[in-house]
């Protein structure tokens, strides 16, 4: 983890990022004991896991530091708090996550199943578990210790069966506060109820009845912070909102802001019967749809389908389901930001090339040691087309790009199966070859994470007007690689080095290796740290059109983007690292050349140094000493193989360490 801290006049505080909070951690039960390391710190913060089991249809389990180890409450049944045996479900919480035992009552980490912990750690302006005994008397008021207005709290009787009392803020008539309630653990709309009595403040909330505060009946409440701040650098940044919107009845949904990416939603509609939705970034939620669980059903996950997808400032229904999207219905929702906030500090953590050999199975790649967004491939041997197969989080799991070819998103089921796995991917056995996981065949895999300042992805719709599109990638991006989802038309590249009035191609087979050209495609605008700019052009912008685009930064000690001018011979390109470079990607901008790439896990070396092409289906080539290691970044050496250090030639590079 990254340390962080930030100084107002001459008080040191700790700065607080979502990553220390909140965390979707996704495990295999083994019927026996296992940590979950999520670095998650609840044995001295405190807070709430959430468990439910993926594969199979069975119940939620909740456990939280205020109630103890052990003690567990399910979101989709009305029984009161159970008590595991020693050794059984969860067993510790740790300074990194928590511990697990063998099933008792709730199915936790049964053998050979998949399932999903979401782990919300006490933070002011985040979350708080309050504990209570109910005295009888209403209304009576209950301190907590959010440092905020609570946007939503759940309370679940302990000692007696129940249902689950929910409160929302947009439970309300025009906003103000009104006696309305929702149950978390049926499909019931609202009702009028008065449970709540008074709207919440920053320092307690009301209860008000026999639900909410029965006497000698203990309870607990689960509150969650809305639009509150305290988050980032400064401690001004939201990481959770508890919000509402209209539904239109439509496939295009209403577009809702949050003013950043959210990696978990938990949404119900309030105004008609139907479920609860729980989605998250890591089981799958993407630009098509999302994979959903709900709150309160035992229901086994399902797979990814239209309802509700993700943008780089929210979310928007893409149903017109009631469950989400029924015209004039009303929908309540707790929305989380998408980590990390903080910028990395070692390019281990958002970088990895991985050499390996496929085995024609159905297989996890765990080399990569985090969670990958974006999964670029390639048979080195070329195969039967050497493609180069580009796949990403959001887009989801069965769609990729090519950077051999203009083509449009190509549905491949059995390529890459999955993004959800903790430190990886999931490739399937194929059914053409070439692509991600032939046996016998030699891959080269690069795994990219998302991270502040490194690297970000946008998908976005096109209008067919000079337009901003946002991005999360906190700072101007220098590198810009932007291709047409839904039409085989060239991708375009922007580099800083060039300036916003050129562009590159990659995504056009031979044309990739053109030298930069004058074009408009970025409307001669410079990007800044929250918009890039588009012109008109199909590639980029065509109304209706939908695109990806890969945004890269210079990080310190981490990433490099960057340029330099040849010399005829040899020459060190310092990129600030300390250890060298482990990726090196190299363009010549003023002719042709390639999109050469060379990479540490096939070898940088003194000697001869494997090397493809991006925009080339051509095999590996090992015959030539094209670039050296350097400690700074790596030398770039003259060879009429590669050019790419010819006398007075401009070249552009992206490298990782």
């Amino acid at each position: 983890m990254f340390a962080a801290s930030k100084t107002d006049g001459a008080v040191a505080t700790t700065a607080n990022y979502i990553e220390d909070v909140f965390s979707t951690y996704l495990y295999t039960g083994n019927g026996s004991t296992q940590t979950i390391t999520n670095n998650i710190d609840l044995s001295t913060k405190g807070g709430l896991v959430w468990i439910k089991q993926r594969s199979v249809a069975n119940a939620h389990a909740l456990y939280d530091t205020a109630r103890g180890v052990r003690k567990a409450i399910s979101s989709n049944f009305t029984l009161a708090e159970l008590t595991a045996a020693a050794g059984k479900e969860l067993t510790a919480f740790n300074t990194t996550g928590f511990s697990l035992g063998t099933d008792d009552n709730y199915t936790v980490n049964a053998n050979a199943t998949t399932f999903v912990s979401w782990t919300f750690r006490k933070q002011a302006k985040f979350f708080d578990v309050v504990t209570y005994t109910g005295n009888g008397t209403y209304p009576r008021n209950i301190s907590h210790n959010l440092g905020s207005t609570p946007g939503c709290i759940i309370v679940k009787k302990l000692s007696a069966t129940s249902d689950w009392f929910v409160y929302h803020r947009s439970l309300s008539v025009d906003g103000t506060f009104g006696p309305y309630r929702i149950l978390l653990n049926t499909t019931a709309a609202q009702s009028v109820n008065d449970d709540w009595k008074n709207a919440p403040t920053s320092t307690q909330f009301t209860v008000n009845n026999s639900d909410t505060n029965g006497n000698g009946v203990t309870y607990v409440a689960y509150l969650f912070a809305h639009d509150a701040g305290g988050f980032g650098a400064a401690g001004t940044d939201n990481v959770i909102s508890c919000g509402s919107y209209t539904g239109n009845g439509s496939t295009t949904g209403p577009v809702i802001n949050l003013g950043w990416e959210p990696q978990w939603i938990l949404l119900k509609p309030s105004t008609v019967v139907d479920n609860w939705n729980m989605i998250d970034n890591m089981r799958g939620f993407t630009t098509g749809g999302s994979a959903l669980l709900y709150a309160n059903t035992t229901n086994a996950e399902g797979a990814v389908a239209t309802n509700i997808a993700i943008n780089s400032t929210g979310f928007q229904p893409n149903s017109s389901n009631s469950g989400v999207n029924g015209n004039g219905q009303t929908y309540i929702y707790i929305a989380i930001r998408r980590g990390p906030m903080k910028t990395p500090t070692s390019g281990t953590s958002v970088f990895s090339p991985v050499a390996r050999i496929g085995n024609g199975s159905n297989t996890t790649l765990t080399s990569a040691g985090f969670p990958v967004d974006l999964f670029i491939n390639r048979d080195r041997a070329v195969g039967n087309s050497g493609l180069w197969p580009w796949y990403d989080r959001m887009r989801g799991k069965d769609l990729y790009l090519t950077s051999t070819a203009t083509t449009a998103d190509t549905t491949y089921t059995t390529g890459l199966t999955g993004f959800d796995a903790m430190s990886g991917v999931k490739v399937g056995v194929p059914i053409t070859p070439f692509l991600v996981n032939d046996s016998s065949v030699t891959y080269i895999d690069y795994n990219f994470r998302r991270a502040p300042g490194f690297f970000d992805e946008v998908c976005y719709t096109g209008t067919g007007s000079a337009t901003t599109f946002n991005h999360n990638l906190t700072v101007v991006p220098e590198l810009m690689i932007v291709k047409r989802r839904n039409s085989a038309v060239d991708g375009y590249i922007y580099s800083s080095a060039l300036g916003n009035t050129k562009s590159l191609a990659l995504f056009a087979g031979a044309g990739g290796s053109d030298a930069a050209a004058t074009v408009s495609v970025w409307n001669n605008t410079t990007p800044t740290s929250t918009v890039f700019s588009v012109q008109t052009q199909t590639g980029v912008n065509a109304s209706g059109g939908t695109y990806v685009a890969y945004l890269f930064a210079t990080v310190a000690g981490v990433s490099k983007v960057g340029s330099y001018t040849g010399n005829g011979s040899n020459q060190t390109i310092n990129c600030g690292f300390t250890a060298g470079a482990r990726f090196v990607m190299i363009k010549r901008t003023d002719s042709t050349g390639d999109w050469y790439v060379w990479d540490t896990a096939r070898g940088i070396v003194s000697g001869n140094d494997p090397r493809l092409s991006l925009n080339s289906t051509a095999a590996e080539v090992t015959t030539d000493d094209s670039i050296d290691p350097d400690n700074s970044g790596f030398i770039v050496n003259q060879l009429s193989a590669t050019n790419i250090n010819v006398s007075s030639a401009t070249y552009i590079f992206l490298a990782v360490s």
